[in-house]
């Protein structure tokens, strides 16, 4: 492809160096020898490299981006051609030669115990995948940093690197690169440690926490604001508004340009005045999203093929279609600036990018997905912005990238049962932010108990974008459904907002490395019952939920769950019950709520406000607050603003969390 006559496109910041990349490992934290080299990057992780060519890679890479870390205490014993490295964590000993079972070996010091070879399974926990399209039910996960053994292992000898500028590089054949993750069971410092190679999740922007709205759907300007018309006739709030691929043109495509899947130019019968669209959805509170399936390049019709012609030195007279290249630097800039900018400034807050076409490119190794999010994500944080991006997972690394994208979900109760599993295992590669299709979207049949259970879910779940295909007999609106499937799930979308100070909390943290959903074993490692619930979870600081995932009873219309309780007392927030931990017990639950327990002497703040704008902080709050032991510290908000004081926990300002049964968007524990 020609190179760019626009120089102000030639000059767009989006290929920059990688922000706090610090690829370089301290020279002292480096054990050499010949054709091999072993860092030692903390005291829990080994990079280990072997080099046909005798050289070694020092460039970052999608996973690794931080190696010039603070130092590791660390000795060393030579043994012949090979080396033992031991840390206060681990012990690695290596014979110099091929990586085989008996020359490489690594091992668990201390508390647990472990051990692993180099050719063995690592018998990790699991991470996550890329996608779930087309899975009913279970899937296969990708490597994961945590595990029973305490030894988890990702191979790095097959991702693309970043050069010192910024633009991607592809590998020297013939390197091995391996990263030994050696934490016995303490998944927290792994997850730790993965952050600090990787780098941390963003921050997510306040408005990300609160309630999507997505629909595949040709919907127009006037139907979409009739709808979010009748969502506030419902009281049911919302702050990110999704458009999918129909916002584009499709039908109206010319049949000789082929495909109508990718497209840049607004469908002029549907949306004759985006402008005015967009402003309208800001002015409502809500932030824009629109799907984007890039594939398939720039074709004549579009409305911004002439710039972009322009911009790669294309006649825009010819028609010549621009393909897909995301390794032209020149296409990129022009990809950013030409097509994306322009709706942005129209109102377009972020985008969806919907890859689905393979992990080749025009460039050996570079996963064409890695390079969308990430330069994505660096366009998107120009100028101060958030950096908000809404994309598929690429592997490890790819929690630098805001929100995930979990695929086409199949409608069953397989799939819904399965979810909570695979958000939580995602923790064991640092991925916080899933965004799933809660309710489903493809296949399955109608059954309003099992999309009320869906929502009860995204309501706990990182992100709750309600969604449904284009079938009109399966969709998730709650007035679509019977009264006590509408009050269930109207309800859970309500409590969503009100939850957002808390999970802005999160967000905070999450930011700083907890992930927000975490499995139980992250906070029991060595009890063997927290193992035994995959479907439960950690939500947050504050929080334990075991969502209903199977069909109620149909004689006592109660949903059932299998609970693990560590010890302490643990309080449900819906029902005012209060359950002595440290055992298993089965609970048992209505349509109308679902087993989320806070810890003793926890605190849930609650927006109190009238209109439960995700966008900004609340004007009030509630604060549910758990009985617990005295002594200890909590928060009170003194006034009608951000300011916060620390009192003693039992003061005659807190009242405890009742014991009553309440329903969610009624609970209430104090108020001010």
């Amino acid at each position: 492809m020609s190179q760019p006559v626009d120089q102000a496109v030639d000059s767009l910041p989006v290929i920059r160096p990688l922000p706090d990349a610090a690829p370089h490992a301290r020279p002292e934290q480096q054990v050499l020898g010949a054709g091999w080299r072993i860092t030692v990057l903390t005291d829990g992780v080994f990079r280990v490299e072997r080099s046909a060519d005798g050289g070694f890679e020092d460039r970052a890479s999608t996973f690794a981006i931080r190696r010039d870390l603070p130092p590791a205490e660390f000795a060393v014993e030579r043994r012949g051609d090979g080396v033992v490295v031991t840390t206060r964590r681990a012990r690695l000993r290596y014979d110099g030669g091929e990586f085989s079972a008996s020359g490489l070996v690594v091992e668990v010091l201390g508390r647990d115990s472990g051990r692993w070879r180099y050719g063995e399974p690592t018998r990790d926990l699991g991470g996550t995948a890329r996608t779930l399209d087309d899975v009913d039910g279970r899937t296969e996960l990708e490597p994961g940093v945590v595990a029973r053994d305490g030894i988890g292992v990702l191979d790095d000898s097959a991702s693309f690197l970043f050069e010192d500028d910024g633009w991607v590089g592809s590998r020297v054949p013939g390197r091995q690169d391996l990263y030994v993750f050696v934490h016995g069971r303490d998944y927290t410092d792994a997850v730790a440690d993965l952050y600090r190679v990787s780098g941390n999740p963003m921050r997510l922007p306040r408005w990300a926490l609160g309630n999507w709205w997505s629909r595949y759907h040709a919907y127009s300007d006037a139907s979409y604001l009739e709808l979010l018309d009748r969502f506030d006739a419902e009281g049911v709030p919302f702050s990110v508004a999704v458009i999918d691929m129909d916002w584009h043109r499709v039908g109206s495509v010319p049949p000789e340009h082929g495909s109508s899947w990718t497209g840049y130019s607004w469908e002029p019968t549907l949306f004759p005045d985006p402008e005015a669209f967009l402003r309208t959805l800001h002015e409502r509170g809500l932030r824009t999203t629109l799907n984007l399936h890039p594939a398939d390049g720039v074709r004549a019709f579009e409305d911004a093929y002439p710039a972009m012609a322009r911009a790669l030195g294309v006649d825009p007279d010819g028609g010549q279609p621009i393909g897909f290249d995301p390794t032209d630097p020149a296409f990129l800039r022009a990809y950013f600036a030409q097509l994306h900018h322009p709706l942005e400034a129209q109102g377009v807050d972020f985008w969806w990018i919907d890859w689905q076409q393979g992990r080749t490119s025009g460039m050996a190794g570079v996963d064409p997905l890695w390079v969308l999010n990430h330069f994505h994500h660096l366009d998107a944080a120009r100028d101060g912005r958030p950096g908000m991006t809404f994309s598929r997972y690429a592997g490890p690394g790819s929690h630098r990238y805001a929100v995930g994208f979990s695929g086409d979900t199949v409608v069953s109760w397989a799939s819904l049962n399965f979810q909570p599993e695979f958000t939580a295992t995602a923790a064991n590669i640092g991925y916080s932010w899933w965004s799933h299709d809660v309710g489903g979207h493809t296949r399955g049949v109608r059954d309003d108990e099992l999309a009320t259970r869906w929502v009860q879910l995204g309501l706990f779940s990182p992100i709750l974008r309600l969604h449904s295909a284009n079938n009109p007999f399966i969709r998730k609106e709650p007035w679509q459904f019977p009264p006590e499937h509408r009050a269930a799930m109207g309800d859970a979308l309500r409590f969503r907002h009100r939850l957002v100070p808390y999970l802005h909390t999160m967000n905070h943290r999450a930011a700083a490395g907890v992930p927000l959903v975490r499995p139980m074993y992250h906070l029991e490692p060595r009890r063997h019952e927290a193992y035994e619930v995959p479907h439960q979870f950690a939500f947050g600081s504050e929080l334990l939920v075991a969502p209903v995932t199977t069909p109620r009873d149909p004689a006592s219309l109660r949903g059932r769950v299998r609970v693990w309780l560590p010890a302490g007392v643990w309080t449900d927030v819906f029902t005012g019950a209060v359950y002595r931990g440290d055992r298993t017990i089965e609970m048992h639950r209505g349509l109308g709520s679902v087993p989320a327990l806070l810890r003793a002497g926890g605190i849930l703040p609650l927006d109190a406000g009238p209109d439960l704008d995700a966008t900004r902080n609340p004007s009030a709050l509630e604060l549910l607050v758990a009985p617990g032991p005295p002594g200890g510290w909590c928060w009170r908000r003194t006034r009608r603003t951000t300011r916060w004081r620390v009192l003693p926990r039992w003061t005659t300002r807190w009242r405890a969390l009742p014991r009553g049964r309440t329903s969610p968007g009624t609970v209430s524990a104090a108020s001010w």
